[in-house]
């Protein structure tokens, strides 16, 4: 016969879990996603924080950005923070139209993600920002890799766009290539930049890019939901996507089960709110002056804990 013991340091850590999720509905891990871009970590990350903070069990699952409705559907996944109405709108629509995702309202940011230029390629391709100049000097964008096609430099594959659908609706003299991630996205711009090199390419807000550098974002026939679900709407009668990207808010979206067995959770996830230039400064904080993520939430934290209080008490 053995007879089981309970250490003095098992109790400890026992007793301090206990304590840790007394107030809470459930100590299972709330499972909030993360992506390949640093703004989204971030906001990540502070949900999840202050999430600990109530008591909660907190785990980060990295996931594909469009993927990932998969996992909020079945529950596997439970939170996702950042759904931008830019790129992700369809994805999210059918989702919450299943019934099994909800929205938790508005971040509180609000995303552009377009087309972007450096200021000084408007000498050497007159008629920019008009998306259509852009056909006349493709030359001018064009490389090794695309010649004689122009190059349009996109964010990672899994983030959606709908960009070479949009280059064949428009008949534009260009390629995508993109970019295999966000890091590798700015750092071809740094160079570009620095050089005073041709480049056009995906640059999103809120972040850091839009401030530092001199540019603008191409101007493209106006985004409606009808050029995107419709071919006869738009310039090209037989293809869609052949406008802008949409701009609009960035939200936060969770598995339906989240209200039920995370009450507490899911008010403070729907009373999240931040502000696109917070954010921009916080990115700027990683991607700039090396910060960890984890620092620069903490010090967001030290600053403003009257306002993330409010959102679990």
């Amino acid at each position: 016969m053995t007879t089981s013991k309970l250490t003095a340091a098992g109790l400890a850590l026992a007793l301090s879990t206990a304590g840790a999720f007394a107030d809470v509905e459930s100590s299972d891990p709330i499972k909030l996603t993360t992506h390949d871009w640093t703004g989204q970590i971030i906001t990540t990350t502070l949900m999840g924080e202050v999430l600990k903070k109530a008591g909660y069990n907190v785990e980060y699952v990295q996931a594909d950005y469009i993927a990932q409705f998969a996992g909020l559907k079945t529950g596997d996944l439970h939170v996702a923070m950042e759904i931008w109405e830019t790129t992700g709108k369809e994805a999210m629509d059918e989702a919450i139209g299943t019934g099994n995702v909800v929205s938790a309202g508005p971040t509180g940011m609000k995303a552009i993600e377009e087309w972007w230029y450096p200021a000084y390629m408007e000498e050497r391709c007159p008629g920019l920002p008009d998306w259509e100049a852009l056909n006349d000097c493709a030359s001018e964008f064009a490389t090794a890799e695309t010649a004689p096609m122009g190059r349009y430099l996109g964010g990672p594959v899994t983030w959606g766009g709908f960009d070479e659908e949009r280059i064949e609706a428009l008949e534009m003299d260009f390629e995508v290539v993109h970019a295999g991630t966000d890091a590798a996205l700015f750092a071809e711009l740094e160079a570009a930049y620095q050089r005073q090199d041709p480049i056009v390419l995906w640059i999103y807000s809120p972040h850091w890019a839009p401030s530092k550098y001199d540019g603008k974002f191409v101007e493209f026939p106006p985004y409606s939901e009808e050029c995107y679900a419709d071919p006869s709407v738009g310039l090209n009668p037989d293809a869609a996507y052949d406008c802008g990207k949409p701009r609009g808010e960035i939200f936060k979206v969770a598995w339906s089960g989240v209200a039920d067995k995370w009450p507490g959770a899911s008010e403070a996830i729907n009373d999240f709110h931040i502000t696109s230039d917070e954010m921009g400064a916080m990115v700027g904080a990683v991607d700039l002056d090396g910060k960890t993520v984890d620092a620069v939430v903490a010090e967001w934290m030290a600053n403003n804990e009257s306002t993330w209080q409010g959102w679990i008490n």
